[in-house]
Formats: C-alpha cells, sequence, structure tokens
C-alpha cells in the first residue's frame, strides 16, 4: 500500500510543470476575434478557466472531461459540487474540505502550489468552466 501511494504522489508531483511565465500565453483575443467550435457557446469565463485547466494549470494530467483517471472526472467534479452546494474555489486556494473522493486529497494536495498562485479570477474562471460541462 505505501508503495501504491508512493506511485501516485510522484505521479501528482512530475506531471506539475514549473514553466516559465510567459505572458503570451493567453493572449486577449479582443472581440473581434470569432471563437469557433465548442468554445463558441462558452462564455469568457468559462474559455479562460477551460484554457487554464488545459494550459498552465495542468488540471488535465489528471482530469478529464468525463472520464476519471487518476482523478475523478470534470463533470463528476462539477455535479457533487453543486449537488453540496461546495465552493470550489476555496478548495483550490487549499482552505476547503475535500468533498469529491477525500480519499484523493493528499494527491490533489500537491497541486495546491500552483493553484494558490492564481488569482479569484481564474480560479472562478476553472469553477465556471468545471460547471459548464453540466449545463
Amino acid at each position: 500500500m505505501r508503495h501504491f501511494l508512493f506511485l501516485l504522489i510522484s505521479i501528482a508531483f512530475f506531471s506539475c510543470k514549473n514553466e516559465e511565465k510567459n505572458d503570451n500565453l493567453y493572449p486577449e483575443t479582443g472581440n473581434d476575434a470569432p471563437v469557433e467550435g465548442a468554445m463558441a457557446d462558452m462564455t469568457p469565463s468559462e474559455r479562460l478557466g477551460k484554457e487554464i485547466t488545459e494550459g498552465k494549470g495542468n488540471c488535465f494530467a489528471c482530469h478529464k472531461s468525463d472520464q476519471k483517471i487518476i482523478g475523478p472526472s470534470i463533470m463528476e467534479i462539477a455535479k457533487i459540487y453543486k449537488e453540496k452546494n461546495g465552493n470550489m474555489v476555496e478548495f483550490l486556494k487549499g482552505k476547503g474540505e475535500p468533498i469529491v473522493d477525500p480519499s484523493q486529497y493528499e494527491v490533489m494536495k500537491t497541486n495546491f502550489a500552483i493553484t494558490k498562485n492564481f488569482t479569484d479570477e481564474e480560479l472562478k474562471a476553472i469553477e465556471d468552466y468545471f460547471y459548464s460541462t453540466i449545463k
């Protein structure tokens, strides 16, 4: 069991990238740039949340939209937080209790070093994106 826990923590640790800040990583598109595909139906906050989840947040390393891999799916997280009226932003700040899968909390806790550096706007955008998957 110790080896399994060590393996999970190692995977979570190495999946977190420490990249140099690049201000052009998420450029503002402006109002005149058309948004295409699935993102066309998203609010600006939901789009930002999706970009963070798939980019600098590295959430996609453990969470897929509709299937459990290392962590629960984004849809499952959103559904449980909505049902239990949980505060996803506070959890991502490291201040909330785990309500989705408490047994995986130690693995997720390693990522708080990343999410604690996000602005409130970015954390709210992640929450908005997660909730948009269950509309």
